[in-house]
């Protein structure tokens, strides 16, 4: 906050750069007269800005050009009606706030008038048109844009790529210009190019939203994690967005609401999901194969799941357990989106109700195997307290014969 310092004139970049963070900027009832172009380039956080009755005549919209101003105070300032300052008076009506500054600035006689009455020939925000084929694009392919800008004063031409990957190159005059981008990046789609126009008055642009098609690519495939559900993680990468089919073993598994597809993160043309498999069993141990699939190609990976031991072997290894168990009854790939298809239920092949009567029946044999094997102890414990006892096996019986008189 700087105020009534009447020998304060300029603001250069040296003044202001070590403040990085400078978030506001007050300078009234001072002296200040003109602002360097390059005055805030290093300060990229500023937001707002008050030079409320200082001496500015003229002030240029490149000073603030790559600043999110949510603030800018001019009152007080004995502007020059110009084509420079038209751009106040475009941002005050772009702004249609009920708070809005009342600024003058005097014309040629010297007379003060409002800056929202300013009108000056020839004096104009530019136009910009952007010619562009369809820019739904196959990966490794390349395509050329052209753009064409107008406006009074005559405005510079740009293009603004953002962060394109893929390699560009661009040719441009005052009022046309051309893009090339060769060899295309699958990372590129979903990203958009503008062309820009600019002059005094202001800037105008056309956009454009780069669309690449590439096969599918499986990029993350993990061994299953337990939380709430059973989960074999997966990233996939395609547009357009591929169709997923799961093997079991080499079979076809046909989900269910006991086994299904889940996404559920989607990034534009990446989908995180995972396979969720509900209270699986041994006998869902085995190889799980993806395969994803578009009209431009397709990707597999496989991983091994081991979810439970085999009842009786302690490494849950068991080298005959069966090669199918889900057959194949014409289930269709399901597409992204789709994460459970339930069309071709049949209970015969509802695997969870199956493996849940196995292991019930393999609880029973062991709860009767236990009891039987308490009784024998009982009876050998009996036997082995009758061989010690001082009357030997004839004093301990269970029954005693009683003789009858005569």
């Amino acid at each position: 906050f700087i105020a009534n310092q009447k020998r304060l004139e300029i603001i250069n970049e040296d003044d202001v750069e070590a403040y990085v963070g400078l978030r506001n900027l007050t300078i009234v009832d001072s002296g200040l007269k003109f602002v360097a172009h390059k005055a805030f380039l290093k300060n990229s956080n500023l937001q707002h800005i008050n030079f409320t009755r200082n001496k500015l005549t003229s002030l240029s919209r490149k000073h603030f050009r790559h600043l999110d101003l949510s603030e800018l105070i001019l009152v007080g300032n004995p502007f020059t009606c110009s084509c420079d300052i038209m751009w106040i008076k475009t941002l005050q009506e772009a702004k249609s706030s009920p708070d809005t500054q009342d600024l003058y600035c005097l014309n040629e006689s010297s007379k003060n008038i409002p800056l929202a009455n300013l009108q000056i020939p020839n004096c104009g925000l530019p136009s910009a048109n952007l010619a562009a084929p369809n820019l739904t694009v196959e990966e490794g392919k390349s395509i050329t844009l052209s753009c064409s800008v107008a406006g009074d004063p005559v405005p510079n031409m740009y293009w603004d790529v953002g962060n394109l990957v893929s390699k560009h190159m661009n040719e441009t005059s005052h009022t046309q210009g051309s893009l090339r981008i060769t060899n295309i990046s699958s990372d590129d789609s979903g990203k958009q190019i503008s062309c820009v126009a600019e002059n005094l008055v202001g800037e105008d642009q056309d956009s454009v939203n780069l669309t690449v098609h590439f096969a599918p690519t499986i990029t993350f495939l993990e061994s299953p994690t337990s939380d709430h559900h059973w989960c074999i993680p997966f990233t996939v990468k395609g547009n357009p967005k591929p169709a997923l089919q799961w093997f079991y073993n080499g079979a076809i598994l046909n989900e269910s609401k006991y086994i299904c597809t889940k996404i559920h993160v989607t990034n534009h043309t990446e989908y995180h999901g995972c396979l969720q498999l509900d209270n699986p069993t041994h006998m869902n141990n085995g190889d799980y194969t993806l395969i994803a699939k578009n009209e431009y190609g397709k990707d597999e990976k496989q991983i091994s799941a081991h979810f439970m031991g085999w009842p009786g072997i302690d490494d849950g290894a068991n080298p005959n357990y069966p090669d199918v168990i889900y057959e194949d009854y014409g289930t269709a790939a399901n597409d992204i989106g789709d994460t459970t298809n339930r069309s071709n239920e049949i209970p015969s092949t509802d695997v969870t109700d199956k493996t849940g009567r196995e292991h019930l029946s393999v609880y029973a044999v062991v709860v009767i195997a236990s009891v039987v094997g308490f009784c024998l102890l009982v009876m050998l414990f009996l036997l082995k307290l009758a061989r010690h006892s001082k009357f030997g096996m004839k004093g301990f019986v269970l029954f005693h014969k009683i003789p009858l008189d005569g």
